[in-house]
């Protein structure tokens, strides 16, 4: 199924390809394809090059880590994201060496998956990102430090069939991708004013 972007301006097809599935198929996944997704997120640009995200990764045949990962999930995503190829945990460390604070830790945790994602749409693989998850359960179960904090729950697979869903998770699998416009968030001189080259008659 192709739910490439309706894009107002043009963009690269990777990111017109890039959409976030919940039916994923149960073809596995390799070590390779994974160490390739974490090669394109260490090459993520860093504030000061701190480079403040690690991850915890399993493929699906990796049944124990699998397993733990996917119970750190909310129930609404477990019942999708069993099948996919791999469950990743992303982790921002927000404390540096020195134990001074990053507040760049989360932003550049995202540039990193977003590298992630833009690899794994390349290698024909689809990703879903998930904020439905337990934190601290997660940390627990992986003794995840202090000064280090959970971003996100990622998992990452070859595209399914939306028949295969329940019906109301099929509903959202098919209906239209929508973005809000360029010009609702693109400001000039002052907040919600536009650039000048957006207003009208200009």
């Amino acid at each position: 199924m192709s739910k490439s972007a309706d894009a107002d301006h043009p963009i690269h097809a990777l990111i017109r390809q890039r959409w976030s599935p919940r039916s994923f198929s149960i073809r596995q996944m390799t070590h390779a394809q994974l160490l390739s997704l974490m090669e394109a997120a260490r090459w993520a640009p860093s504030s000061y090059n701190a480079q403040p995200w690690s991850f915890i990764a399993a493929l699906r045949e990796d049944k124990p880590l699998f397993s733990r990962l996917f119970e750190c999930l909310m129930p609404g995503n477990q019942r999708w994201a069993g099948k996919a190829g791999a469950l990743l945990l992303s982790i921002a460390a927000t404390v540096d060496e020195d134990g001074d604070a990053n507040r760049y830790a989360f932003h550049d945790a995202g540039l990193a998956s977003a590298n992630l994602i833009l690899q794994a749409t390349s290698m024909g693989l689809y990703v879903h990102m998930m904020g439905g998850f337990n934190r601290e359960k997660a940390r627990e179960t992986f003794q995840i430090p202090e000064g280090r904090e959970p971003c996100a729950m990622i998992a990452v697979g070859y595209l399914g069939e939306a028949d295969d869903l329940p019906d109301d998770l099929k509903a959202s699998e098919t209906q239209t991708r929508r973005r809000v416009p360029v010009n609702d968030f693109l400001f000039g001189d002052k907040w919600n004013d536009p650039p000048s080259f957006l207003k009208k008659g200009s």
